[in-house]
């Protein structure tokens, strides 16, 4: 369905073919998108859904930093939530965010306007619909503890209001509970974020040493994923079991494990292939398995088909 061409109409973004996904997540690697719509406001989204064709399965990408398409790509339409242009805003003293709006922009603004309790989102490398999704968290906050409500929209591109106990989340997960009322998909618009008084200078300051940490310990110069795996309920944490097991620097085709953090894949050069670190993140869990007893699971989502 997604090859099939469609008269879409009155759309304001950007509408491709063929779009290479390399381009879009911090990997650098991976197949094409079979269709690529950049929406100029979540009017324009809502335009577009809405001429989708029901069965036309969807992706939803921000900065792509949590996210792997394997090499023959994406069969379906990517929808691409970030822009640069996109920012934060107060609305009635919450703290108001599209799905497409990075998360450090969010800790920033935070800070400007006073605001506590947001530094920690400074190091989540990703959008706010992406955190929203996966209730990404470090430095000891979590997305959703800060979240007062939020909005969908769905495969017709109807807007929803939802508020916060209509989900469930807990560590790297978030789900719509079973018992609210859905008509099918949905996906986050926006939210709204209810953060303390704060001071300005006390939170930049906070920041500033939460992401000299980060520098210090992660291989940012390098096209990385974050971490690849979630932390075990066991005790230790993936880096650790990663490095125990002997695989700091393994190295599959162009596709690296990090020797500055463990629990980082890197691709230095672009050189690595999708295929390449899917492999290395195959073996990875099958070594750490074999050595530890620990069932390592995969934080970052692998989609697409492979050649």
């Amino acid at each position: 369905m997604s090859k099939e061409t469609i008269p879409f109409q009155g759309l304001r973004g950007e509408l491709r073919r063929d779009e290479p996904m390399s381009r879009h997540v911090s990997w650098k690697a991976g197949g094409p998108a079979d269709r690529f719509f950049a929406p100029a406001d979540l009017e324009d989204l809502s335009m577009f859904l809405g001429q989708l064709p029901e069965e036309e399965p969807i992706l939803f990408v921000g900065l792509g930093s949590n996210l792997l398409v394997r090499e023959a790509g994406w069969r379906g339409t990517v929808i691409l939530t970030y822009a640069a242009s996109k920012r934060p805003r107060m609305e009635d003293g919450l703290l108001y965010a599209e799905a497409g709006v990075a998360c450090p922009r969010v800790a920033r603004f935070a800070a400007d306007n006073n605001l506590g309790s947001a530094e920690w989102i400074t190091g989540i490398p990703g959008t706010v619909g992406g955190a929203l999704a996966g209730n990404a968290g470090c430095y000891g906050g979590e997305t959703w503890d800060i979240v007062e409500r939020v909005v969908t929209i769905n495969r017709r591109g109807q807007l929803r209001r939802r508020a916060r106990d209509e989900f469930e989340f807990g560590y790297r997960r978030c789900e719509l509970k079973t018992d609210a009322s859905s008509d099918g998909d949905e996906w986050f618009a926006s939210a709204h974020f209810k953060l303390p008084e704060g001071d300005r200078e006390e939170s930049r300051a906070i920041m500033q040493a939460l992401l000299t940490k980060r520098r210090s310990t992660q291989p940012l110069q390098l096209p990385n994923a974050g971490s690849v795996f979630r932390n075990p309920p066991e005790g230790k944490t993936s880096a650790k079991l990663i490095q125990f097991s002997g695989l700091r620097r393994h190295q599959i085709g162009g596709a690296q494990v990090s020797e500055k953090h463990a629990n980082f894949i890197v691709n230095p050069g672009g050189a690595g292939s999708a295929a390449d670190i899917e492999a290395l993140i195959l073996h990875v869990q099958a070594v750490v398995e074999e050595k530890t007893h620990v069932h390592l699971v995969p934080e970052v989502r692998i989609v697409g088909e492979a050649k």
